[in-house]
Order: C-alpha cells, then sequence, then structure tokens
C-alpha cells in the first residue's frame, strides 16, 4: 500500500466539532476541487469521478470518536483504496490530517503520486476554510 498524506491542519474548532463535519458524507460537496464530477451521497457512502481518473466509491466503517474515521472504497475500482481522517486535539483546537492508501503498482503509483497529493492537500485546506468561515458547519 502507497500512502498519501495530506498537510497537518489546525482548524479553530474543537475536534468534536470536526469530527460530526467528517462523518457524513453529506457535507464534504463544499469541500471537493473543481476536478471532481458526479458527485453522490448517502451520508455513510459517496461515489464520485475525478477528471482524467476514475470513479470513486467510498464507505465510512469506523469512527473513532473525535479522533478517527476510516473510509475504504467500494464499487469496481481498480486497485485498493481507503483514506482516513486523523484528528487530534492541541487544548481544545483541532489538528487534523488526511491519508490515502492504495494499493498500486509502482508504474500507477508514479502516475498518481502528485494528483493524489493534491487532492487530499486540497480537501484539507478546504476543511479548514469551510469550517473556520462557517461556525454552523457541523451537521
Amino acid at each position: 500500500m502507497r500512502s498519501f498524506e495530506s498537510d497537518i491542519v489546525t482548524i479553530n474548532r474543537t475536534p468534536e466539532d470536526v469530527f460530526i463535519f467528517l462523518s457524513d458524507f453529506r457535507n464534504f460537496s463544499p469541500l471537493m476541487p473543481e476536478q471532481v464530477t458526479n458527485w453522490q451521497t448517502t451520508g455513510d457512502q459517496c461515489s464520485f469521478t475525478v477528471a482524467g481518473m476514475m470513479n470513486i466509491g467510498l464507505r465510512i466503517t469506523e469512527k473513532v470518536p473525535f479522533q478517527k474515521i476510516v473510509m475504504l472504497g467500494e464499487g469496481k475500482l481498480p486497485f485498493e483504496l481507503g483514506m482516513s481522517a486523523f484528528i487530534s486535539d492541541q487544548a481544545g483546537i483541532a489538528e487534523v490530517k488526511l491519508v490515502v492508501e492504495a494499493a498500486l503498482n509502482p508504474f500507477t503509483a508514479m502516475a498518481v503520486q502528485k494528483p493524489l497529493g493534491e487532492f487530499v492537500n486540497a480537501l484539507i485546506h478546504k476543511l479548514k476554510e469551510v469550517l473556520e468561515k462557517n461556525p454552523e458547519a457541523t451537521a
């Protein structure tokens, strides 16, 4: 498995707020970068298309309150895929990191390394922006 880690960001919200927001895919729509299309969700499942890459489906499979959310790929994916959100409490303020893990052969890993890295960083920075600009954004 190859790991693609986002930057670690400090979000001026409680870990509980961030956890609640990330626990429901319906909140993810404003986080998606412009290369994501066909966004669909039921709350604990989502599917979308990344321009120039593929269709991706994810399902939330594990929640550790206020610390971790695990999402695993589902559907017709060409490789195993997962994404995890790690939330830590820094004196009542959330510190958050996203990690995408994918079972890729070396050739594919080289091809998707930059786009996946940019994708997780776009998500984490948009998460910070959305939660800090909108105090009501927690579901």
